[in-house]
């Protein structure tokens, strides 16, 4: 501004930009994952295994349009995930017959929708006019979808969006307390434990980038420092040998 716009020079100056704090992520071993998920029920319990499972963020989870489940390949399509970047990542086998049973669901929501004159699904704001055709199209509804109809909030269609976040934290919520771990978890707690179950099993932290979708290494080596892998081979004072 003083630059450009007050042509006025500043001198002198001698701050440095702030950093942002480094903290180690929350991660659930194996057992306390699937503890918190037999605490779950129905798609909300689908829900948390596509976290767990795939390493997604909640918000890609809850985008999740049928179109995205690639059954012959096992691979998920992620669309515009954190930094608009598209990524393909892991489809377990185990949830392929529960995802089948979801998009039969999704079809007959969909199906009922278009009986009463509705079945568009939601699209990014102003998108509808280029993609009206799609907008019905079964493929393009989402996997996770809504209760109700709604009118869409910058277009105003009557259209029918995802499940809102709250809905699964509030489940997660009461799951989590139905455990008794002494963990805070949230729905990114999964995608965390995604990562390090990965790891530890010997898959190559170049893979896992990939997956989670991180743009630089470094951002995925910090899974490693959770392990305690370089800690390893490391003795505590207190537990050797007197």
């Amino acid at each position: 501004m003083y630059k450009n716009i007050l042509h006025m020079e500043i001198t002198g100056l001698s701050y440095s930009y702030t950093k942002k704090e480094k903290r180690m992520p929350t991660v659930l071993s194996h057992q306390e994952a699937q503890l918190v998920l037999s605490h779950l029920r129905g798609k909300y319990w689908l829900l948390a295994n596509l976290l767990y499972g795939c390493g997604l963020r909640i918000n890609e989870a809850l985008k999740l349009r049928v179109k995205d489940i690639n059954f012959a390949d096992h691979t998920l399509f992620v669309f515009r995930g954190k930094g608009s970047k598209d990524r393909y990542t892991l489809l377990p086998h185990k949830l392929e017959p529960l995802l089948r049973d979801q998009i039969e669901q999704v079809n007959i929501i969909h199906a009922a929708d278009k009986t009463r004159g509705f079945g568009l699904t939601s699209l990014p704001a102003s998108l509808i006019k280029k993609y009206a055709s799609a907008a019905t199209d079964f493929a393009w509804q989402y996997l996770f979808p809504s209760s109700h109809c709604s009118e869409h909030p910058h277009d105003g269609y009557i259209c029918r969006h995802h499940l809102h976040e709250t809905a699964f934290r509030k489940a997660l919520r009461k799951a989590v307390i139905a455990s008794q771990l002494s963990k805070r978890v949230t729905a990114h707690t999964f995608r965390h434990s995604f990562a390090t179950q990965l790891l530890l099993n010997g898959t190559d932290i170049r893979t896992v980038q990939d997956l989670l979708g991180h743009e630089d290494v470094k951002t995925t080596e910090i899974y490693t420092h959770v392990m305690g892998s370089r800690f390893a081979n490391t003795l505590s004072p207190i537990d050797r040998a007197s």
